[in-house]
């Protein structure tokens, strides 16, 4: 079993806003990139057992370095559930020639129903090696962030 990393964050907008950002696509493309990252979505399938490939390209190669190439990581998403206004859960793969960035890694998007607004705890599961946690924490951290200003920002 692998590293578990998480993060929270509270959100000033109902559980359906938050949901739909999760599994729109030009949302993504907008709220999931990381501070330093831009994403564009190659494939679009929203539904269980359906997915995403998306690549996420560093606006300073030199931050990178990159899994996929030195400016670049691309990651091929399947949607393993999708419980409407409570959950989404995907299975992240990364295209990389370094073994230490292999394997399936298993995001979980929790949301909980907090007052006026949501909860969204996100729990990756099974973390590759290869990435930092600080790392991975702070982009996770990063991309909650972009989802709160995007659904925020909509109402």
């Amino acid at each position: 079993m692998g590293r578990t990393d998480r993060a929270v964050r509270m959100i000033a907008a109902p559980p359906a806003a938050v949901y739909g950002a999760l599994l729109d696509r030009e949302a993504l493309e907008v709220w999931l990139p990381p501070d330093g990252m831009r994403g564009r979505v190659e494939r679009w399938d929203p539904r269980p057992g359906g997915g995403f490939r998306m690549t996420l390209t560093y606006l300073d190669p030199a931050g990178g370095p990159g899994k996929t190439s030195d400016a670049t990581d691309v990651v091929d998403i399947g949607f393993a559930a999708l419980v409407p206004q409570e959950r989404v859960v995907q299975r992240a793969v990364f295209e990389a020639a370094d073994p230490s960035y292999a394997g399936t890694m298993t995001m979980t998007w929790h949301l909980t129903p907090a007052g006026a607004g949501t909860e969204v705890t996100v729990t990756a599961v099974d973390v590759p090696p290869g990435i930092d946690q600080a790392a991975h924490e702070a982009g996770i951290a990063s991309s909650l962030a972009n989802l709160a200003s995007y659904v925020e920002g909509a109402g």
